[in-house]
């Protein structure tokens, strides 16, 4: 399978929610959605289905499908924030906090530029 950047640098093909909706794994489903739930989101192992970030129509997690740097990414027509020319922005702050691997990839595909 190649490998699917989002727009903010996470590597869609290497994220468990990802990985579990491919391999329809009920039991990885339900692991995640414990693991992810929080006070704000509480998630079930049926809302674990993702076909990735950049799919146009596809399924998203439901904090995909509200993410900004997304939502900005698809209004700008950028494959990812690397092209975007205002890059690194506060937007993606939260995302680096929370998924601190997606910085390199970014920083990788800029230099590529």
């Amino acid at each position: 399978m190649q490998k699917m950047i989002a727009v903010c640098g996470i590597t869609c093909t290497g994220c468990p929610a990802f990985i579990a909706t491919k391999e329809n794994d009920d039991e990885q489903k339900k692991k995640i959605a414990e693991s992810w739930t929080t006070e704000e989101l509480k998630l079930q192992p049926e809302d674990i289905n993702c076909d990735g970030c950049i799919v146009v129509g596809g399924r998203l997690i439901n904090f995909c499908s509200a993410c900004d740097v997304r939502r900005c990414g698809f209004e700008k027509n950028i494959k990812n924030c690397a092209y975007c020319d205002e890059y690194p922005c506060e937007k993606l702050d939260k995302i680096f906090g929370m998924a601190p691997e997606a910085k390199p990839t970014l920083e990788e595909i800029k230099k590529s530029l």
